[in-house]
């Protein structure tokens, strides 16, 4: 295999890692404002990426329309989340995020060459049936939308005390016999 292969096999499957872990994780946390902000963030990625390669960019320009208020209200959860969670790096990671998005899903519809248009062209006229920002969100968390990282939208689960005491008793216990 040459070297290009072999690099863009390893790209394909660590994308695939990504991806994957991603909607796991999503799912387990599918109740957080920040998950809600990256899912709508996905799916308006990915209407903008088909309307780009699939010359419609006048049905994009119409769901943005539709949807104005609840995409600024979706960009700004994202900025509180990147702030939040990145400090002073926050824009930074927020455009990279942007950029890996668009990049991830620009590259899976080279995969799928010339049905990417028909496969994904529906999605238009999906989002034009919604009736309203709840319907949006709702439709935005269906959809397998790849994203291209996990980012954590919701807080981790609380370690217990007793867990830790334990361990650190059996440890001092092992090191005295």
């Amino acid at each position: 295999m040459s070297t290009g292969l072999f690099r863009l096999a390893i790209a394909s499957v660590v994308s695939l890692g990504l991806t994957a872990g991603s909607g796991a994780f999503a799912a387990s946390c599918s109740g957080s404002p920040a998950a809600e902000a990256f899912d709508v963030q996905g799916l308006k990625s990915e209407l903008m990426v088909t309307a780009l390669s699939c010359k419609a960019q006048d049905r994009y320009n119409s769901f943005v329309e539709k949807f104005r208020t609840k995409l600024l209200a979706e960009e700004q959860r994202l900025n509180t989340y990147f702030r939040t969670t990145y400090g002073k790096r926050a824009q930074v990671e927020h455009d990279d995020y942007i950029t890996q998005l668009a990049n991830v899903q620009s590259e899976k519809g080279l995969q799928s060459g010339t049905i990417f248009c028909d496969q994904r062209m529906g999605m238009f006229d999906e989002v034009v049936a919604l009736d309203d920002e709840h319907d949006l969100s709702k439709y935005a968390q269906a959809k397998d939308i790849t994203q291209p990282a996990t980012f954590e939208t919701c807080a981790a689960p609380a370690v217990e005390k007793t867990t830790q005491t334990r361990s650190r008793a059996r440890r001092r216990t092992a090191r005295k016999a």
